[in-house]
């Protein structure tokens, strides 16, 4: 008999810290959750109650992994970027009194907070609770994640001798100083089995972590690191430059490592490409995220890697040769269009405009429909939302969508 999941987190909690009743985590080094305090109270939601009826079938199990290698799967499969999220109340029952850090590095309450929404809805993947910024330790950038504001980085890189000043990523850093993603990757391999789907892990591309870095914290304006951008282009420093070729051997590493650990499939997240203009991505973001990208798949090159960059929708012609297995597409840009600007040998993910969840059941219905004929019709993409399921969105939306793309047999059917 399982123990119930939270009760797995305030266990762990409770032995971390020797205490029953409330825990404190002191910022000891780069690796430890933000300093604070809380009590440990069960959630009023019991967590181990399945709520769909799919994933019965055998070639559930790796429908997502098929598609994302390009092939033509039996219908179209479904995740949604932040599927995990505040939009669920299981899910608010732990953000409401855990800060990010502490709930994304505590192995049983993140493996919780992966399952909450493949409970209650059935996608064709689990998607590990994490963040993009999670390994930057690794290099000596410290991080925290504040509630109210967001990422907020003290590690100053705006010179050469910053990068340089850095540490360098090797394969034992990750299990040294993120031990806790193999229990986290570990433990949901083995749920994803059970419950017959797929497991994804995912990455930060490397404009994006290098933005976060030298911003600081999330920018409007990214100008910083535009500036730096323009002075490596001149010559004069090449900060960027080597910035990012840091990052690109942290990442391509960190990506094997989250492989060694169970993911089946890894999605490069270029959060920030709405920050760039064609020629910026072409001579900063991308060689960048290929070199990433090209060590993950020079080591499991049977492991399929999905792209996204967010905005990037304009220049989407430049992410043919990204060297990914699949493209996933933002909102911004018509299935159709995407389809025929990427061509018939690139595997496209994506698209719908998350606002679409907060209107009819109709109107989700409608929209899935139109998105999966778009993309070439069912088994022909991965559908996904063209970014994350928004903080607001109704519950029962996403089981609308979830069940639509799954029932889904094509406009002559």
């Amino acid at each position: 008999m399982r123990i119930p999941a939270f009760s797995l987190v305030v266990l762990q909690l409770l032995c971390l810290q020797g205490t029953t009743s409330a825990f404190h985590i002191s910022p000891a080094s780069s690796t430890t959750p933000t300093s604070l305090k809380a009590t440990v109270e069960a959630p009023a939601v019991d967590p181990k109650v399945i709520e769909h009826a799919h994933c019965k079938s055998p070639g559930d199990r790796d429908i997502l992994v098929r598609a994302a290698r390009g092939e033509k799967v039996e219908r179209t499969p479904v995740w949604l970027m932040r599927q995990a999220g505040r939009y669920m109340a299981a899910f608010r029952e732990y953000s409401t009194r855990y800060e990010f850090r502490q709930r994304s590095e505590t192995p049983a309450m993140a493996t919780e907070l992966s399952l909450q929404c493949h409970r209650k809805y059935g996608m064709d993947g689990i998607i590990m609770f994490s963040d993009i910024l999670t390994p930057l330790p690794t290099l000596g950038i410290d991080f925290d994640v504040v509630r109210g504001t967001g990422p907020v980085i003290s590690t100053e890189v705006r010179s050469e001798a910053d990068v340089d000043a850095l540490s360098d990523a090797t394969a034992s850093s990750f299990d040294e100083k993120l031990p806790f993603i193999r229990e986290i990757l570990g433990d949901l391999s083995k749920e994803a089995e059970e419950a017959n789907t797929s497991l994804i892990g995912f990455v930060g591309a490397p404009f994006t972590l290098a933005s976060y870095t030298i911003e600081g914290k999330s920018s409007k304006d990214c100008l910083a690191t535009k500036k730096m951008m323009m002075a490596d282009a001149r010559g004069d420093d090449k900060a960027v430059s080597k910035f990012l070729d840091k990052l690109a051997n942290m990442i391509g590493m960190y990506g094997c490592h989250q492989i060694e650990c169970g993911a089946q499939v890894i999605q490069v997240f270029e959060s920030w490409a709405h920050q760039l203009n064609p020629d910026s991505f072409e001579n900063y973001a991308k060689p960048a995220a290929q070199k990433a990208i090209r060590i993950m798949k020079e080591k499991y090159p049977d492991v399929p890697v999905i792209y996204f960059a967010n905005g990037g929708s304009s220049y989407l012609e430049k992410q043919r040769d990204m060297g990914a297995d699949m493209i996933a597409v933002d909102w911004a840009v018509d299935m159709a269009q995407a389809r025929e600007i990427l061509g018939p040998d690139v595997a496209i993910s994506g698209n719908l405009d998350p606002t679409v969840l907060f209107g009819s059941k109709e109107q989700i219905e409608q929209a899935v429909r139109d998105c999966i004929d778009r993309a070439g019709g069912p088994g022909k993409h991965l559908l996904n939302l063209g970014h994350g399921v928004m903080q607001g969105t109704p519950e029962e939306a996403v089981g609308w969508l979830v069940d639509e793309c799954k029932r889904y047999k094509g406009k002559d059917a």
